[in-house]
């Protein structure tokens, strides 16, 4: 059986897509299914590359039972495009970068918003919280369980 690679990129690699990450880890493993996913996260910038995921959103992630273990890389459209069968986007910023990324039409399928599986919020983008507070962290959790569940429902 094929696993379905999904990466998740947002800008640094270091609050959101790693979390994006853990999520759908955690989800992925509670519904005894880890044999079919490969999961990944990296970044559309190099700004953070080699570092560990955000302190802060250890912090935040850890509260819900979430391990932040990846460090930060970037994108590489050469690799990540052949090696994804999904690559998700966290806001319209990294959305319009993958894209401005694809080499071609297989490349541009592939790409999504991670609101794109949303169930109940009804955001557009998981927005950065890194400049901001307490709040902005548990909103981007907020958001990607709700999204990973209906990205989860969309693959199984």
């Amino acid at each position: 059986m094929n696993k379905i690679k999904i990466l998740f990129v947002c800008l640094g690699n270091i609050c959101r897509s790693p979390s994006a990450e853990a999520v759908f880890t955690g989800l992925v493993k509670d519904a005894g299914v880890e044999d079919r996913f490969e999961i990944d996260s990296a970044g559309t910038s190099a700004w953070h590359a080699g570092e560990p995921a955000d302190e802060r959103m250890q912090i935040h992630a850890q509260k819900r039972n979430y391990n932040l273990t990846s460090i930060s890389r970037k994108f590489d459209p050469e690799v990540d495009f052949d090696h994804f069968d999904m690559v998700i986007g966290m806001d319209d910023e990294n959305f319009e970068t993958l894209k401005s990324m694809a080499r071609n039409r297989d490349d541009l399928h592939k790409i999504y918003k991670m609101t794109d599986f949303r169930k109940e919020w009804n955001y557009t983008e998981v927005p950065d919280p890194y400049y901001g507070g307490d709040e902005g962290f548990e909103l981007v959790l907020d958001l990607l369980e709700d999204s990973c569940e209906g990205l989860l429902e969309k693959t199984t």
